[in-house]
């Protein structure tokens, strides 16, 4: 059998990140003269985080290198030795490889370390959602370093796109594609109500919000004290509303945000928490809820797809661009209650997302169909920007 023209590595470390490039991850294993590569890094390999690594194989992938990373650690100094560990792990895993071209997504710490050795290998590397904000969260840095490191850049929307160039990103690489998400997310079989409600060991409520609070990384606390002003608000809500939460990243302060959470729910049976939903559950449980609550890029990104609402508390996503049906709310009790109640009174039917129309993969993959030599990405120039 003939060897295939290109070897094209996807990078994943965590489960949210992941469930934005199955997607694309199946368009590239199905593409003729594309072999796809699939490294498991983070989250993924943490019984912690639910050992997520099984969700892909599951899902019928190869998972051609594993690359342990994580220390047994809830601060910023673990996350710090984490990405170390991962340098030394991702620069022997890719010369094995010796793909012609890297794909990430998104602003997660791991990904420092796949890039930083992918610059070292002379491997060109595809960035996506590249230019976003999230001011509340050194991901914020870590997106910006990653652009810079990067060769193609496929974002979401049109200011994204902006944002790179003005990082000195020649236009030429610059693609605005959508959000890769929503490309699962138009063709998935959702689970019903009833099955879904077996498959989550919960019964869901008359009405029904999904909670995601990742730390603050950048605040003193980790964002402990806005934790808290949630926790006080969902303790108010009355018994008819459902509450099922998805517990935080691997981030400094995540542990203490999971005791929280877990300690919340405690004796609450109209509280349900889980490491990870995967994808069909996740996305079966949006379809189902009358809001989302906390501060996930999920609630930003997909959930207006389901036309429900969205309550992003504080600043973690600060300056994302996004569609009317996120209601943005400063981290305080009362501020948070009005958003929900505002929430759960309002109809978001009619929601256009911002983001996409479910066909990201196919512009991906057209854009690289018009490069004829990958190795040659790696000498980048500078663009400067014309004066005003």
């Amino acid at each position: 059998m003939a060897h295939p023209d290109r070897r094209i590595c996807v990078v994943t470390g965590s489960r949210a990140e992941y469930g934005l490039l199955r997607p694309l991850m199946e368009a590239i294993g199905a593409e003729p003269g594309l072999e796809l590569q699939v490294v498991a890094t983070g989250m993924h390999l943490a019984a912690e985080f639910g050992h997520t690594v099984d969700a892909i194989l599951a899902d019928g992938f190869v998972v051609d290198e594993k690359v342990e990373m994580l220390v047994s650690s809830d601060t910023g100094t673990g996350a710090a030795k984490s990405v170390g560990l991962g340098l030394i792990g991702f620069a022997d895993a890719l010369a094995r490889l010796a793909p012609d071209l890297v794909v990430v997504l998104g602003d997660r710490f791991e990904l420092l370390s796949a890039v930083q050795a992918a610059l070292f290998l002379r491997i060109p590397v595809a960035h996506l959602c590249g230019g976003d904000t999230t001011e509340g969260a050194f991901d914020e840095s870590v997106r910006h370093a990653l652009t810079k490191m990067s060769h193609l850049h496929f974002v979401t929307n049109a200011l994204s796109a902006r944002r790179v160039v003005q990082m000195g990103e020649d236009p030429t690489a610059v693609h605005v594609v959508g959000a890769t998400g929503l490309d699962l997310l138009t063709r998935m079989d959702k689970m019903g109500r009833a099955e879904l409600e077996d498959s989550l060991g919960f019964t869901l409520r008359r009405r029904n919000l999904v909670v995601t609070f990742h730390p603050i990384t950048l605040d003193q606390d980790s964002g402990t004290g806005q934790m808290q002003a949630l926790l006080d608000v969902l303790a108010r809500l009355p018994g008819d509303v459902g509450i099922v939460i998805t517990l935080p990243n691997a981030d400094p302060g995540g542990r203490r945000f999971t005791e929280m959470l877990k300690d919340f729910a405690s004796g609450r049976d109209n509280v349900s928490v889980h490491t990870s939903l995967g994808q069909k559950r996740y996305y079966s449980l949006l379809a189902l809820a009358d809001a989302m609550v906390g501060n996930s890029s999920s609630g930003i990104s997909e959930a207006p797809s389901f036309g429900i609402a969205t309550v992003n508390i504080g600043d973690r996503q600060g300056g994302r661009f996004h569609g009317e049906s996120v209601i943005d709310c400063p981290a305080e009790a009362g501020a948070i209650l009005a958003a929900i109640e505002r929430a759960l009174d309002s109809d978001f039917t009619g929601t256009v997302n911002p983001y996409g129309d479910g066909q990201a993969c196919g512009r991906i993959l057209a854009a690289l169909r018009g490069i004829d030599d990958l190795g040659a990405l790696v000498k980048k120039k500078f663009h400067l920007l014309e004066p005003s």
